[in-house]
């Protein structure tokens, strides 16, 4: 069966395996999502649970959607998505899904919306090609015929200019090289759809079903990928005190100790 979880796209970093292979993933902030509704073929005609994800103020709440979040004993979401044809046994309202219902080595499919293009033409939205670029030609990146003359009209479905990107696009069998439980992170080889930021949706991939490749040994991939400020606070410090001074360490510390003035007891007031 199915299975599925919300996350947000970070962006792009590269990983390699032992022989040095280097391979492109996409980083995907995967938080803790809630099941907030199990549809049923009783009731709705159709098996899916609901997931709740990415928590926001209550004052952008409205009351129908936090009726429906009272029910699961969650705070407000910003996103709800749906996973079909999963076995609904494994899942009780309320409960919380983490990164950890994937493995290292698994096929997925990943949903989301691309970015928007806003109004483009043939050229750059359908591919087409320019015409001459010869004097007089007038007709550089023009659309060019439309149709024969019988009709008179032009046919549905010409490639014309308009608007594009922002739609929903689904990349199919991708493959998870690592997962950080610590940091929440997947780690998923090549790009999915959609901007920096933006929500997208991890399933099991639908044309390879249980697939799961061999786990890659990583070479110089941390398990905590962002490094913490004060790790980067004290090597800014470490560079300026040898910079400053061709001393060991240690001398320069101590000299630093030494002028440091004493701290004065405060005097009782006189009587």
């Amino acid at each position: 069966m199915k299975k599925g979880i919300l996350g947000r796209k970070i962006g792009m970093t590269e990983v390699f395996d032992k022989n040095g292979k280097l391979m492109p993933v996409t980083v995907v902030y995967v938080d803790e999502n809630i099941v907030t509704q199990i549809k049923t073929m009783e009731t709705d005609g159709y098996e899916a649970i609901q997931l709740a994800f990415d928590p926001k103020r209550e004052k952008l709440s409205n009351k129908p959607e936090a009726g429906h979040l009272k029910k699961a004993n969650t705070t407000p979401k910003r996103f709800f998505r749906e996973i079909k044809d999963i076995d609904l046994g494994q899942y009780s309202l309320g409960q919380s899904i983490s990164v950890n219902i994937f493995e290292a080595g698994e096929v997925v499919d990943v949903t989301g919306i691309s970015k928007g293009k806003g109004f483009q033409g043939n050229i750059k939205r359908h591919n087409q090609s320019r015409g001459p670029m010869s004097h007089g030609s007038q007709n550089h990146r023009l659309v060019g015929s439309l149709g024969t003359m019988k009709p008179m009209r032009v046919f549905k479905g010409k490639k014309l200019p308009g608007h594009m990107g922002h739609v929903l696009v689904t990349v199919q069998n991708l493959e998870i090289i690592a997962i950080d439980t610590e940091n929440k992170l997947l780690l998923i080889k090549g790009n999915v759809p959609g901007p920096k930021g933006g929500l997208v949706v991890v399933k099991t991939a639908t044309k390879k079903e249980g697939t799961i490749n061999k786990q890659l040994d990583l070479v110089g991939y941390d398990e905590k990928i962002e490094e913490t400020i004060e790790n980067e606070i004290n090597e800014e410090a470490n560079e300026e005190i040898n910079e400053t001074s061709e001393e060991p360490k240690e001398e320069v510390l101590e000299s630093a100790l030494e002028k440091e003035e004493p701290v004065l007891e405060e005097e009782s007031p006189q009587e």
